[in-house]
């Protein structure tokens, strides 16, 4: 059975873009880096129906560029090559190493209605970690509005965009009440941590009013230590219209 890919959902819908808007985009950057290509609602429908399990190099371009992540962080299920072919015909990877992105959980599009034992946890929430700056002497809070889609025990979680500056993205598994995984966030080119980007691992533990989950990151610091911290998921709303994304898309309070 095919495996539907909300990674790219999440991703899409993070943008705010319908499938409609997202087509027109690809097909937009296409044009930017003469390479024009013919996506169309159809082509987005079947990524995200887990269809192709890799897209056409040439719209795996225009995807990276459209989404600012990598190929491999968009949830296909096979690498995809996206460097041009060669004259000889040969292919290749581009090796340098991706600035955004991790590898993320495949989930499916009707996540929304999905329900467990514990729920539904398909949803708008605000996620807010605490961390101690050494350069600034001081503990600071990262708060985004995610976008969290859930299929069985796979949660993905994309940040509206309007909400930070530094996109984040988590991949999550849930047993019981325990929610462990990793997350990855590309701060501002324009902050203090000029563009770096920072990844981990996180364990939360789900509250019994399932409407907040609470634990701690892990992660590297600049100088290679290892750093922890709070972080909690905060429940908002349950719905994942237009309407609703728009509403938070912007700064946390």
């Amino acid at each position: 059975m095919t495996e539907p890919n909300s990674t790219l959902r999440a991703v899409r819908m993070g943008l705010l873009l319908s499938q409609d808007d997202m087509a027109r985009a690809v097909r937009n950057a296409g044009e930017r880096s003469g390479e024009p290509n013919g996506c169309s609602k159809r082509h987005v429908q079947r990524w995200e129906a887990g269809e192709v399990a890799a897209p056409r190099p040439v719209y795996a371009r225009a995807l990276e560029s459209v989404t600012g992540l990598p190929i491999s962080a968009l949830g296909f299920t096979l690498a995809v090559p996206v460097a041009r072919v060669s004259d000889d015909g040969a292919g290749g990877h581009d090796l340098k190493p991706s600035p955004t992105g991790v590898a993320a959980a495949r989930n499916t599009p009707g996540a929304d209605t999905h329900e467990t034992a514990q729920g539904s946890y398909s949803g708008i929430w605000l996620s807010r970690y605490e961390y101690y700056s050494s350069g600034r002497n001081g503990t600071y809070v990262g708060q985004h509005y995610v976008i969290l889609l859930q299929h069985g025990n796979r949660l993905t979680a994309r940040s509206l965009p309007g909400s930070s500056d530094s996109p984040l993205t988590l991949d999550l598994a849930i047993e019981r009440n325990v929610v462990t995984g990793t997350w990855t966030e590309q701060t501002a080119n324009d902050g203090y941590y000029q563009g770096a980007r920072y990844h981990g691992a996180i364990q939360l533990l789900v509250e019994p009013t399932s409407r907040r989950m609470s634990g701690k990151w892990v992660g590297f610091g600049k100088e290679f230590d290892v750093n922890t911290g709070p972080w909690e998921l905060v429940f908002k709303d349950a719905s994942t219209s237009k309407a609703a994304l728009e509403r938070y898309n912007k700064r946390p309070e």
